[in-house]
């Protein structure tokens, strides 16, 4: 599919969205919805704002708008939409400091019909969950590129996870983690270190000035292009026999999620297969000390598996899932395409234990 073609379909996808709605138009500013709709492009200037420099407005007979400062619109024309076919709507940065002076812009050119939104403009009606699910199908464009992504980190994060030698601390290993995903032209959302007794105490471990002596686990979240991966890789200079009965316990519960993950299945339905298998494992109740993941995509994770979750997987849709055991975890990024299921992060030369359908999930690198 070309670039054209990508765009072409998630703007009929949006005004789908908009028609079920009852508005006029749909306004798009966070940055992983602009990165979406756009295949890759960027909206982004100060990392801390979930809202980027630009929104973007489609409307309902097919209008498509940029409406942007001063300051941002030569750019946004020159470099991020170029060849996209938005009509540009510029106006002062000064003006662009009240939301509702670009929603009452926005709704002038959608007829003066009242407007959705994917963040909270005044005066619009909130669509992020829908919007949600109309980026869950993946394009042949995505798929492609997350292949390509899910490759290059699996191989980053393996290479420096191998690297690693007792004594350094959490904070530069995560310092050094986020460079790996900056090698490959990937921005590190989430970069977490958490060794020996810190592992085994937290689900979470933001790094410390901790070293770590006996074992360490490093996870990242990269996103390049909009899209993201998840993984996680554990490295030990002396594995107990317990951390390795747990990682093959926790690699055997990975492996019945990627077998339950298929089309139409439900989040709930989910749950209750890790919880089964936990409890098969001889570990009843990890799955309350941590979530097991989801549906990754545009976010780190578009949506959780939990008892009273109603999404469901779709045809063409990646999961990170991530069961852990107190001690250890096992973390990757799959893809699901109808009843097949492939692993995108997998890390070269990285021990392995085998699944099902020649299916692998990462052991202990042992120094």
């Amino acid at each position: 599919m070309s670039a054209s073609g990508e765009h072409d379909e998630k703007l009929a996808r949006l005004r789908n969205v908009v028609e079920a709605a009852g508005v006029g138009g749909v306004l798009l500013a966070s940055h992983h919805n602009i990165a979406w709709l756009t295949g890759g492009r960027g909206n982004r200037i100060d990392s801390s704002r979930e809202a980027g420099s630009a929104r973007l407005l489609v409307t309902r007979d097919g209008g498509r708008f940029v409406l942007a400062n001063a300051i941002e619109m030569p750019r946004l024309r020159a470099e991020e939409l170029e060849g996209l076919g938005y009509e540009p709507v510029e106006y002062a940065w000064a003006a662009d400091q009240d939301p509702a002076f670009a929603v009452a812009q926005a709704q002038a050119l959608a007829g003066g019909e009242p407007l959705g939104a994917d963040t909270g403009l005044p005066g619009t009606t909130p669509l992020e969950g829908a919007i949600s699910r109309a980026r869950h199908q993946l394009t042949d464009a995505e798929i492609d590129r997350y292949r390509t992504l899910g490759a290059e980190a699996g191989a980053a994060v393996g290479a420096f996870a191998a690297s690693l030698k007792p004594g350094g601390d959490e904070r530069g290993i995560a310092r050094g983690l986020s460079d790996a995903a900056a090698a490959i032209r990937a921005r590190a959302i989430v970069a977490l270190v958490g060794s020996d007794d810190r592992l085994r105490r937290f689900r979470h471990p933001v790094p410390t000035a901790t070293k770590w002596k006996d074992v360490v686990m490093v996870a990242l979240c990269a996103e390049r292009d909009g899209l993201v991966v998840s993984l996680s890789r554990i490295v030990a200079a002396q594995p107990s026999t317990e951390l390795l009965e747990r990682t093959h316990a926790t690699a055997r519960v990975f492996g019945k999620l990627l077998d339950a993950t298929r089309p139409g299945v439900t989040g709930a339905a989910l749950y209750t297969t890790v919880a089964r298998a936990y409890a098969e494992e001889g570990f009843p109740e990890e799955e309350l000390k941590h979530h097991q993941g989801g549906a990754i995509g545009y976010r780190a994770r578009e949506w959780v598996a939990h008892p009273a979750s109603r999404e469901a997987v779709q045809e063409r849709q990646a999961f990170a899932w991530n069961p852990t055991i107190t001690g250890t975890k096992i973390e990757d990024t799959a893809l699901v395409i109808g009843d097949r299921v492939e692993i995108l992060t997998a890390s070269p030369g990285w021990p392995a234990i085998e699944l099902q359908d020649g299916l692998r999930a990462s052991n202990v690198w042992r120094l």
